[in-house]
C-alpha cells in the first residue's frame, strides 16, 4: 500500500480551474508557507481519455490521499460525472473532506455545495491560502477525533481562527 501523503484536489475544470492553478503558485511561491503535496502529480488524466480510463487514474490518486478538498463554485453542486464521483468514493474511504467556498464564504454555502455533503464531516472554509493551510494542518486530526465520537454534520471554523490569521 502507498504512503497517504497526498492532497486530494476536486473541482470543476471547466470554469475553476484556475483556482487551482492559484493553489499551485502559493505552493511555488517562497514568500507564503502554503504547502501541499498534490496527487494530482501522480499520473495526468487526459479529457480526451475514456471515462473509465479517467477514474481508473483518480481511484490511483486517491489511494495515495490523506485530505481531500473540494473547490466548490457555482457549478459544483451540479456535477457528476467525476466531482460527484470523486466525492463518492472519498467518502467510502472516509477522507478528512475540506470544502473551499469559491465565493468567500466560511461555512456551508448550500446553494453550491454538492447535497451528497449536507450533512457529513466536512469542514467549510473560504478560499484563501492562509485558512487552507490552517485546514490542511488540522482538519485531519479533528476530523479522526470527531469520527470517533460519532459526530457530523457540516463544520466551519469560528471567526476567531480567521482573525488569528489576519483575515
Amino acid at each position: 500500500m502507498s504512503y497517504k501523503n497526498k492532497i486530494f484536489v476536486s473541482f470543476d475544470g471547466d470554469t475553476d480551474i484556475h483556482y487551482y492553478r492559484l493553489m499551485q503558485a502559493w505552493k511555488q511561491n517562497d514568500d507564503m508557507s502554503f504547502n501541499f503535496y498534490d496527487a494530482h502529480d501522480l499520473n495526468y488524466a487526459r479529457d480526451t481519455s475514456m471515462e473509465q480510463s479517467i477514474k481508473n487514474q483518480l481511484m490511483e490518486r486517491l489511494r495515495s490521499t490523506k485530505i481531500f478538498v473540494l473547490l466548490v463554485g457555482e457549478r459544483t453542486r451540479y456535477l457528476y460525472k467525476f466531482v460527484r464521483w470523486e466525492i463518492e468514493q472519498a467518502l467510502a474511504r472516509n477522507l478528512p473532506i475540506v470544502a473551499v467556498n469559491l465565493n468567500g464564504k466560511r461555512a456551508i454555502d448550500t446553494d453550491r455545495c454538492p447535497p451528497i455533503l449536507s450533512d457529513k464531516l466536512v469542514v467549510h472554509i473560504s478560499f484563501n491560502a492562509k485558512i487552507m493551510q490552517y485546514a490542511l494542518e488540522n482538519w485531519l486530526n479533528s476530523h479522526e477525533s470527531y469520527t470517533n465520537q460519532g459526530k457530523t454534520g457540516p463544520y466551519y471554523f469560528n471567526d476567531n481562527v480567521y482573525r488569528g490569521l489576519g483575515l
